[in-house]
């Protein structure tokens, strides 16, 4: 047995997992939503879905493209295991997910968005240069940022849920 599967071996099954959605435009028509759903959040959806049918206990939150709105809202997710984040992260000027989140990272995990550009290029093309997606750790707590398109988050929550148990493991030493 290799050393990764001995250590997703010992990882816990269930984590608690805060996600949200950034999208100013929605965040307009529909603040404070109790669900993806409620939000007409494709995306959001399709992320809380795949967590839970893979056993975690999952949070929702929609956020406007705003850094000091993501930040505070990241502070108070802090309690959780991990942070999964969808949206915000294009070239766009208000597009502000990496900036407000970047800084926070105290160890950045750049495989993630190196593997999602690659695997995105079969689909998109060299339009997969333009995504930010990242990945890192804060004080524990294992992080993910993605774009917002159903596509992407697809992508990105097949990767995230495949090694999120090993990330956090690792993130707290244990591993």
């Amino acid at each position: 047995m290799s050393t990764t599967d001995e250590h997703k071996r010992h990882a816990q099954q269930s984590y608690t997992i805060e996600v949200a959605t950034i999208s100013s435009s929605r965040y307009r028509e529909k603040s404070n939503p109790r669900s993806p759903d409620d939000a007409d959040d494709v995306s959001g959806a399709i992320i809380v879905d795949s967590l839970r049918k893979s056993g975690h206990v999952v949070r929702y939150t929609l956020l406007s493209d705003d850094a000091d709105m993501i930040r505070h809202w990241f502070a108070k997710a802090m309690d959780a295991d991990a942070i999964v984040t969808t949206g915000g992260t294009g070239l766009a000027p208000g597009d502000v997910t990496i900036e407000a989140i970047r800084p926070l990272l105290g160890k950045e995990m750049p495989g993630f968005g190196e593997i999602f550009r690659a695997r995105s290029v079969a689909e998109i093309g060299c339009a997969a240069m333009l995504t930010r997606a990242i990945a890192g750790v804060v004080r524990g707590r294992a992080v993910f940022c993605m774009p917002g398109s159903p596509n992407a988050v697809r992508l990105g929550i097949e990767m995230i849920t495949s090694e999120i148990g090993h990330v956090i493991e690792h993130a707290r030493g244990r591993a």
